[in-house]
């Protein structure tokens, strides 16, 4: 059995896996984990003995079947404890984080299965994560920012890449969920912010690095 410290950093490193192709360093892996260097290597050394992870300087660190088993396990617990938040406990999408991190390392075998059937096999979080089915096959995710939306089109939310407290509640503010419609009424070519109008209704604008954050389904 894995401790939750190991399960924690399991997961930093699938979470690496899905944002880049590129080797994944303990650098990378202390910056997610918000950990020194030193902690990491030690860590890296536990994984590896446990034969959860490979690591060299060269190619950095891979998963052994069994850690990309287990990683994507956490990962399927944390996302559908987060669906059960808030379809079920009526949690706003910005709370529902640090709970799930604690739920996420209830160890029992049958748990993530029988919560998979009784919320009727989502597909996505409430931040448009894709939810790791029992076979550990991942539905597509979504890729496509708000930045590459052509002027004039509308689009949808599909998810959203900053899960941050503060970005999810200005959201809230803007009236901006998963589904929510935004057509692109303006590119301002000074800074990139664009003009756009949300679900048909306001107008706002907002900037490069909002636009950025939104992918669209």
């Amino acid at each position: 059995m894995n401790t939750l410290s190991e399960e924690n950093y399991l997961k930093a490193i699938f979470s690496l896996t899905q944002k880049s192709e590129e080797k994944i360093s303990p650098t990378a892996i202390a910056e997610t984990m918000g950990n020194n260097a030193a902690s990491v290597i030690d860590m890296l050394r536990k994984l590896t003995d446990k034969q959860l992870i490979e690591y060299d300087k060269k190619q950095g660190v891979r998963f052994t079947p069994k850690g990309l088993k287990d990683s994507i396990l956490i990962v399927r617990k944390h996302r559908l404890w987060e669906v059960f938040l808030v379809e079920k406990l009526g949690f706003h999408w910005d709370e529902i984080h640090d709970i799930a991190e604690e739920l996420e390392h209830v160890s029992n075998i049958s748990m993530a299965d029988r919560l998979d059937k009784f919320l009727g096999f989502p597909e996505y979080d409430p931040h448009g994560d894709p939810i790791p089915k029992a076979n550990g096959k991942l539905p597509k995710p979504f890729t496509i920012s708000l930045t590459e939306v052509t002027i004039g089109n509308t689009c949808k939310v599909g998810a959203v890449k900053d899960t941050s407290s503060s970005f999810l509640q200005y959201l809230l503010k803007l009236g901006i969920g998963i589904g929510s419609t935004i057509k692109v009424l303006e590119r301002i070519d000074f800074d990139k912010s664009l003009v756009i109008q949300i679900n048909g209704q306001h107008t706002n604008t907002v900037s490069q690095l909002f636009s950025e954050n939104i992918l669209i389904a």
